[in-house]
């Protein structure tokens, strides 16, 4: 692997953003040039899915580079536990200066009430999670106008009447990188989006962008289904007759808010041409999930289904990663760290269980998994039995089981891109089926797995305020 000086990092994450959505995927009806030009410069990892496809479990992962049973994080609205070694622990011990900006959805500890100081102000200090740098985000909201963020103070500093908040946060991490680059140490800045996330109305888009796609037709897809995903879906995926009549609607303003993210990291690209900095800056595009607008009967995310958990992974690195480059390895979110570790030269803990895929990135081929395993422990973000599944996502198939009545599908990926077929029945694909079931079971067993219930955590894992203080490999304390 290539010893160089350390690169800075951009990792850039919109909340939501879906794999397909993208012109460089091969969607027609997306505007997105200032992401298909990077992609044109980057490796594309084209079978990139979160590890868990949904906002809470996926960051934690991501900080972690564990599971969703090892960090504890099993449903949003939950306060992750500080005693774990994360992502900015690494870059701060190695010198980097770090800064976050956006949606942070680690720290509050309250289902609702998202506003309220307690809940979208992480104090400096441990919860931060090693990010020491500078604090420009919230924990969570979704409402892009007349919004706010926290730096060192519960106090809100309001981006201004009628300033869309990713316009914003872009000015704020263009303004971090013109004078982090001034100083020696190298710079590492996060910034999370929250669009493409609903809501999906004109008053929550720019009118701009709204306007690009107001007439525009985005008809349900091939495996759209009239009827909700009962008794799998919990109360977030659920579509009633009246949104079911807003889906196309809701899509024009998704991808008007794609667009307008498309535009804010071609402005944050343009910065680091300015200056200089491009090469020798690692940047990161991807997303925490994707959305499912009544594919499978299912709207939102926390499902195993392409929709939901397969994102966009592109990393660009100047001199450095091949441009142009596509690779099918089968990454999910608990090997980003190990992977991006291995590039920034941080000392990495030896308790990761991702995979270091580094040598992917720089072109060089070697060992990679066998297939990504996938975590959901519950609803959304309530703590409500039936919807916990685990599932694997091969080069080719995908392997689901639910937990409330021991459910199995499998998916031809290539062959039905929809997975609209369920080939559990099917006497051709018998061993496919039974080296799944066995893969799945030692993936569990070795992270000690025990597909319990959602409500078990809750009783287990918490303190009985949502605070997490142990997990399946760890108890982390109060």
């Amino acid at each position: 692997m290539p010893t160089v000086k350390r690169p800075n990092l951009v990792f850039v994450f919109p909340d939501q953003l879906r794999y397909r959505s993208l012109g460089y995927v091969g969607d027609t009806q997306a505007i997105t040039p200032n992401i298909d030009r990077f992609a044109t410069q980057s490796v594309n990892f084209s079978n990139a899915v979160a590890s868990a496809p949904v906002c809470t479990a996926y960051r934690a992962s991501l900080f972690t580079g564990k599971y969703t049973t090892s960090h504890g994080m099993v449903i949003n609205e939950l306060r992750m536990n500080p005693r774990q070694r994360c992502f900015g622990h690494l870059l701060t011990d190695a010198g980097y200066y770090t800064a976050y900006i956006g949606k942070w959805h680690l720290y509050a500890n309250q289902l609702g009430n998202h506003h309220d100081p307690q809940n979208s102000f992480v104090p400096r200090g441990p919860h931060r999670l090693g990010f020491d740098g500078e604090w420009m985000a919230y924990n969570f909201h979704h409402e892009n106008y007349n919004t706010y963020y926290h730096t060192e103070s519960p106090d809100k500093l309001f981006y201004g009447a009628d300033v869309y908040e990713p316009d914003a946060q872009t000015n704020l991490a263009i303004d971090f990188v013109q004078r982090a680059v001034q100083r020696p140490a190298p710079f590492a800045l996060f910034i999370s989006w929250g669009p493409p996330h609903d809501p999906w109305v004109p008053e929550n888009v720019p009118p701009q962008f709204w306007e690009l796609f107001k007439d525009t037709s985005f008809p349900n897809p091939p495996n759209y289904r009239a009827a909700n995903d009962e008794p799998y879906c919990d109360d977030w995926a659920r579509l009633s007759e009246q949104e079911r009549g807003q889906l196309e609607h809701w899509r024009r303003g998704y991808y008007a808010q794609v667009t307008n993210i498309d535009w804010n990291f071609g402005r944050l690209l343009s910065a680091l041409d300015a200056i200089d900095t491009a090469n020798n800056t690692l940047v990161v595009f991807t997303s925490d999930h994707g959305e499912m607008f009544g594919a499978h009967g299912r709207r939102a995310k926390n499902i195993f289904y392409d929709e939901a958990c397969r994102v966009p992974l592109l990393l660009r690195w100047p001199g450095h990663i091949p441009a142009e480059m596509m690779s099918d390895i089968c990454l999910s979110t608990v090997d980003l760290l190990p992977t991006l570790g291995t590039m920034l030269q941080l000392d990495l803990p030896a308790d990761l269980e991702g995979m270091d895929l580094s040598h992917w990135a720089y072109g060089q081929a070697g060992p990679e998994p066998d297939a990504a395993l996938m975590q959901i422990c519950g609803a959304t973000a309530a703590w409500e039995d039936g919807h916990e599944w685990r599932a694997l996502r091969d080069k080719r198939y995908t392997y689901a089981i639910y937990r409330v009545d021991s459910k199995e599908l499998l998916f031809d990926n290539q062959t039905d891109p929809y997975q609209q077929q369920n080939l559990i029945g099917d006497s051709a694909r018998a061993s496919v089926l039974k080296a799944f079931r066995s893969k799945l079971q030692q993936k569990m067993t070795v992270l000690q797995d025990t597909f319990a219930p959602c409500t078990w955590y809750r009783d287990h894992w918490t303190d009985g305020q949502r605070n997490i203080i142990r997990s399946a490999t760890t108890d982390f304390g109060t």
